[in-house]
């Protein structure tokens, strides 16, 4: 089989020139076309404006012999880790070669691509990269190589431009500013067939597709910083930028500024909305990564493991003194460190007589970060909510909130006594 791996959403004459192409290469070599469409959210880690049937319906129009849907991955997962996952399906599907678009040749994207390839890690890609997506997919593929023991051929035509580059999101923000009509502008860059499609689908209101804002608001208006952390990709500043923005009504707007003021870019918005929607925690997205991780698919320089480890250095060497910018890049290039990371902390705590005496040992302490940055911990006894700061060492501190703050490792805190017979919280990080 040769792949296409598309959004497809909606379908435009840049994806037909796409599907053309990959149709000839098939017919070549007598295999089939087949469109690894995702389904549920986007590569954007966004609802779908089109349903995936019409989409699907879409590209069978245009000469695909098959659509495999690609579900379960976008709200939980960044790029660097799906496009494994992705790839690995292909393997396993026994596809052999792989076509895409760009407005850079090959050549160049094996350039952009040497480094990641060299370093065994694809996260981190410059923004200022071109076709960013498409040197990720290239580099992967020459990863899991090594998995599969061959490599799917990947080819390369020149991206759509009339003039200016062909593009579902310029499609669909122009049909939305139309009320829902496609203008005889916004025809001449889509199929007849994606057109007579559209105008179904609009007709009987399944367009556009969008998120449920009244689950999104109440979660984003009701639940505990404490509550929020478990969610993931919801780092501590953001959590407090959320709680600070309550309450959000029927502006959309004041959400996504409560983001942007966390300083989070459109994609990890657009994925911290998602899994908070959808209730994604960092425990569900750890063990997901654990399950691919086991399967050989995701890089070794980005799994779990060497988030927590990157973490326990950068906060022993800035205990040193070390600045974390230069403690994170002697990690990401030095391959001789041995580090051995906590996996468990202890820390002290604030509690009245009072609230001594109602709590007992085995309660659920919340970790998260409170209004004034400090790491703190919730413990709910009866009617009794205790919140309180937690007393770690430094080095701990900044190790724990690398943690809080790595998008998918999950913290649980449970209430101890220690041999002086002191209360105090052991944290754990779970790696499973």
């Amino acid at each position: 089989m040769i792949a296409i791996s598309a959004d497809f959403d909606p379908v435009h004459k840049g994806h037909e020139q796409l599907i053309r192409k990959a149709r000839e290469i098939a017919d070549e070599k007598d295999i089939e076309v087949a469109i690894y469409m995702n389904k549920g959210y986007s590569a954007n880690h966004a609802p779908f404006f089109t349903p995936f049937e019409a989409r699907k319906e879409m590209a069978l129009a245009l000469g695909a012999d098959k659509v495999i849907g690609v579900e379960g991955l976008h709200h939980r997962l960044i790029l660097s880790y799906s496009v494994p996952i992705r790839l690995a399906k292909m393997h396993e599907d026994g596809v052999t070669d792989y076509i895409t678009a760009a407005d850079i040749s090959l050549d160049e994207v094996k350039k952009y691509a040497e480094r990641f390839i060299q370093e065994g890690s694809f996260l981190g890609m410059p923004q200022d990269f071109p076709n960013r997506n498409v040197i990720r997919w290239y580099g992967i593929n020459e990863f899991l190589s090594k998995r599969f023991n061959r490599k799917i051929d990947f080819h390369l035509i020149p991206e759509l431009t009339q003039p200016e580059k062909v593009s579902g999101r310029f499609i669909r923000k122009e049909i939305l500013k139309n009320n829902l009509v496609i203008s005889d502008d916004i025809k001449k860059l889509l199929p007849k067939t994606s057109i007579e499609i559209l105008e179904r689908e609009i007709e009987k209101g399944t367009i556009p597709g969008k998120r449920n804002m009244k689950v999104l608001k109440h979660k984003m208006n009701t639940y505990s910083r404490s509550n929020l952390t478990n969610i993931a990709y919801l780092n501590g500043k953001v959590i407090n930028k959320i709680v600070e923005g309550r309450f959000y009504k029927d502006d959309e707007e004041s959400i996504w500024a409560s983001f942007r003021r966390a300083d989070y870019g459109p994609v990890m918005t657009r994925l911290a909305a998602s899994c908070i929607e959808e209730e994604v925690t960092k425990d569900e997205v750890l063990k997901l990564m654990r399950h691919y991780e086991e399967k050989g698919v995701i890089p070794e320089e980005q799994n779990v493991d060497k988030i927590i480890e990157r973490a326990w250095y950068v906060a022993e060497e800035v205990d040193k003194g070390v600045s974390a910018k230069e403690a994170n890049e002697k990690f990401r290039t030095r391959k001789d460190l041995k580090i051995n990371p906590l996996m468990t902390l202890e820390s002290g705590l604030n509690l009245t007589k009072f609230e001594a005496k109602k709590v007992h040992e085995g309660l659920e302490a919340k970790i998260f970060v409170d209004k004034d940055n400090q790491i703190s911990c919730e413990i709910k006894e009866k009617k009794i909510k205790i919140k309180t700061n937690l007393k770690l060492p430094s080095k701990e501190v900044t190790y724990l909130r690398y943690i809080l703050d790595s998008r998918y490792i999950p913290v649980s805190g449970e209430l101890i006594k220690n041999k002086r017979n002191d209360w105090r919280v052991k944290i754990t990080i779970h790696d499973y």
